[in-house]
């Protein structure tokens, strides 16, 4: 979505981000369960939160994952037409902004990257309206804390922990990874990183420190490597081509691993854990 061009006497042009992303479910433990009228269209609702992230302002990751994760929940909860759904992508980012940034956009800013298709009233509604579904319950942990935490303890490098960013973020645009837990998905981003960089050695730290065993995180590996590998990028493209990006060190052209090969990678690492369930 293009940006319309300002007249000199309307509001700030937002900045574009370089470091905005994507993602699903409700605290740790929750088990979520999709019905028909929380799917909606998923790709659908993905394709419209992806604008969004293509251009918002300079914020977190953390604003980024929570304001898609109270997508994910709104919809498992209420009902949203399909030609309101960036209306709740943008409000939804306006929240998780006033929950995460010391200095959150206000909210003509939201209005305007919509392209004033809804009016300053409608979202002010809908920030009501999704508060109240989710009864204000929006301290709710997501991927990135736990990724950030980990790649801290085992001193990993910036390009190894981007590449784990990537594989995270790519996650979070299917809704297959929904009811995994945030920090399932996290140790098995990184995981799956340190695989990928021939950092294998590092393994038996993330286990430590994630409280993960290689067994428990099995499927979920595979599953990103085949994400990762078979990725539709004409379809939803925002993360990938972020990813190219030099600043975020090219990390789309490390190679992917062969389902093989990583099947006995894996397999090898759970030898001492007894069979895979």
């Amino acid at each position: 979505m293009l940006l319309p061009l300002l007249p000199q006497s309307s509001k700030p042009e937002p900045k574009k981000s370089q470091s905005s992303k994507i993602v699903p479910s409700m605290g740790e433990n929750c088990q979520v369960k999709l019905s028909p009228s929380s799917l909606q269209g998923a790709l659908k609702k993905r394709s419209a939160i992806e604008d969004l992230t293509d251009m918002s302002f300079e914020m977190t990751h953390e604003t980024l994952y929570l304001a898609v994760k109270l997508v994910d929940l709104y919809l498992m909860k209420a009902i949203c037409r399909k030609d309101k759904l960036q209306l709740l992508g943008a409000t939804a980012f306006m929240i998780a902004a006033k929950f995460e940034e010391p200095n959150a956009p206000c909210v003509d800013d939201f209005v305007y990257i919509c392209d004033d298709n809804y009016q300053r009233d409608e979202m002010l509604k809908m920030e009501m309206h999704i508060l109240q579904v989710l009864k204000f319950d929006i301290n709710i942990p997501v991927a990135y804390h736990f990724l950030r935490r980990y790649a801290k303890r085992i001193h990993t490098s910036m390009k190894t922990l981007t590449l784990s960013r990537y594989i995270c973020e790519l996650s979070l645009q299917e809704y297959d990874y929904v009811q995994e837990k945030a920090s399932k998905l996290a140790t098995a981003s990184l995981l799956l990183a340190l695989y990928m960089r021939h950092l294998g050695y590092w393994v038996p730290i993330l286990e430590y420190y994630s409280d993960y065993k290689i067994s428990e995180l099995y499927s979920v590996v595979k599953r990103l490597n085949k994400l990762l590998t078979f990725n539709p990028y004409y379809n939803l493209k925002t993360v990938y081509t972020k990813y190219s990006h030099p600043v975020f060190f090219e990390v789309t052209k490390i190679p992917t691993l062969d389902m093989s090969k990583l099947e006995k990678i894996l397999k090898y690492d759970c030898v001492a854990e007894g069979p895979i369930l």
